[in-house]
């Protein structure tokens, strides 16, 4: 990386603008400056270190388990015929706001530098999208892979993951999927899809109760993290097996009268989960005390072997970049504390029969590709990308504020140094990303890079970003 570690230097004192070039939308100057007492975020996170002994990979491992076909096809006979992602898109029932319809707070959400290119907000005919702190948008996921995966059908399509507050063990915590048509970048439409989990054999479904932080599509599949939902990793849904709700209320699964799914018209049932294949998430650390590999950090799951963390993966993204397709994982650390973040990645499976699944041995055993530790606590998003079929590959993380009303960094690292786009009205702040931004999704049919900050979708080009770490 070409001067990685060092970073461009600006004037101190420059007023900066955020504009969105497609709308022509002047951010006022209380969102664009950037004090100098915010960089404590912007420690320098330095190289990436590779994790290669068996111990270290050997704890990212996960064990793929299918939801029974017999238990899918009995709910399918209860509720009706599934339907697919094409037909959910087509009936859209809700309309995203340009980002010149947005609130000042909307926008002052956005990154600072580089600017946003394009923005959206949500449907303010109800106020559960738009304004409700019930709700929280997380993450979003776009074009899926390289090979037409941008669009299904006619659609071109933008998926975003929200969760419903409280803690994990709160009995009301669900999440939903807003299905987005992108297909018109002056009119974007949606409407929502409850996610779900098959239980009883079939006979009924529950919520997913989990916060959606990170959520890839690949083809026919969506992969989610299931932080707070028992011992799962992932879980994944089948854009096929849409099912419809036939009662609108705010019970979940089967009801008088039919199903429901929360007032909602869309539910997806899981088809499959990935758990570790040691230990297990959302359980505190088991043998505290215990030692750790050296070098590898300790998680907040419970430990397999060796003293080695689970993976628990708190965000996603596709890289169509690496041959084969693969997704890329990242873990969340205190941003007062001192662990090192992981970051790894699993290759898709080439067989078509196993479409959208990760590559799994005879056992069911995923293992990871690559692995890396990185000083950069926060982590909300990860993305790598590699230029060129035999080029370098750089790992994106959007690192959190840290504090709520603050905006966060992005920084782009390698085995060689990290670096980020400077802003404000010092020459060493780095806080010029979002605002709680989320997971980061890049879309290589219009070579932009996605993520979702406060209640704000946006998206940014990547050769914008790769301009201003130059």
């Amino acid at each position: 990386m070409k001067q990685r570690g060092r970073h461009r230097r600006r004037r101190q004192g420059r007023a900066l603008r955020a504009v969105l070039a497609g709308a022509g939308l002047a951010l006022t100057a209380a969102a664009t400056l950037i004090s100098a007492s915010q960089a404590t975020v912007t420690d320098d996170p330095g190289a990436l270190r590779p994790l290669t002994s068996a111990a270290e990979l050997g704890g990212l491992r996960l064990t793929e388990q299918p939801v029974p076909a017999g238990s899918l096809d009995r709910l399918a006979a209860a509720m009706g015929r599934p339907v697919d992602a094409g037909t959910v898109l087509g009936d859209t029932d809700r309309t995203l706001r340009d980002a010149d319809d947005c609130t000042g707070t909307e926008r002052r959400a956005l990154p600072v530098e580089p600017s946003a290119a394009r923005a959206y907000c949500w449907d303010t005919e109800d106020a559960e999208d738009a304004e409700t702190r019930e709700w929280r948008p997380q993450s979003v996921a776009t074009s899926g892979d390289a090979d037409g995966g941008s669009r299904w059908g006619p659609h071109r399509v933008i998926l975003s993951g929200w969760t419903h507050r409280g803690d994990d063990a709160d009995p009301r915590r669900m999440a939903k999927v807003a299905f987005v048509d992108a297909a018109d970048p002056a009119r974007l439409t949606y409407t929502w899809a409850l996610l779900a989990v098959p239980v009883d054999g079939g006979r009924d479904y529950r919520a997913l109760a989990s916060r959606v932080s990170g959520m890839v599509r690949y083809r026919d599949k969506l992969l989610v993290t299931a932080s707070g939902d028992g011992r799962q990793a992932l879980y994944v849904y089948d854009l096929r097996r849409i099912q419809r709700a036939t009662v609108t209320e705010d019970a979940v699964g089967r009801v008088p009268g039919g199903w429901s799914a929360h007032g909602y018209r869309w539910v997806l049932p899981a088809v499959a989960t990935y758990r570790p294949a040691e230990g297990a998430c959302g359980r505190p650390a088991s043998a505290a005390g215990s030692s750790g590999t050296a070098g590898t950090s300790r998680a907040s799951g419970a430990s397999g072997r060796d003293g080695v963390a689970p993976a628990c993966p708190s965000s996603l993204s596709l890289d169509s970049s690496s041959v084969p397709d693969s997704l890329v994982a990242g873990e969340t650390t205190r941003t007062d504390g001192d662990r090192r973040t992981r970051l790894w990645r699993y290759s898709f499976s080439a067989d078509p029969a196993r479409s959208g699944l990760l590559a799994a041995d005879a056992t069911g055993t995923v293992r990871a590709e690559e692995a890396y530790e990185t000083d950069a606590p926060g982590v909300r998003g990860v993305l790598s990308h590699r230029t060129g079929p035999a080029g370098h590959t750089d790992w994106y993380l959007g690192r959190t504020a840290g504090k709520r009303g603050g905006h966060g960094t992005l920084w782009r690292q390698d085995t060689q140094g990290a670096e980020a786009t400077e802003c404000g009205t010092s020459d060493d702040t780095h806080r010029c990303w979002g605002d709680g931004v989320g997971s980061l999704s890049y879309a290589p049919a219009t070579g932009e890079l996605w993520s979702v900050s406060g209640r704000t979708l946006f998206a940014v080009p990547l050769s914008a970003l790769e301009h201003e770490l130059h």
